[in-house]
């Protein structure tokens, strides 16, 4: 494998990783998505989307 490769699979685990750690724990994960908007998604498969008004603001 190459280093793109292995970066890919490393970011998938981590996601992966994520997910669990949610599930263990009754919460849930914030990702931006493809099309760029950010979103929460629950260890049971609900996925909602994020408002500005729901993102921290510094």
């Amino acid at each position: 494998m190459n280093r793109t490769q292995d970066l890919s699979k490393l970011i998938k685990l981590t996601g992966d990783r994520a997910k669990l750690d949610a599930k263990a724990n009754g919460t849930y994960i914030v990702y931006k998505t493809e099309a760029g908007q950010f979103v929460k998604e629950y260890s049971n498969g609900e996925i909602v989307r994020m408002n500005e008004q729901d993102l921290p603001h510094e």
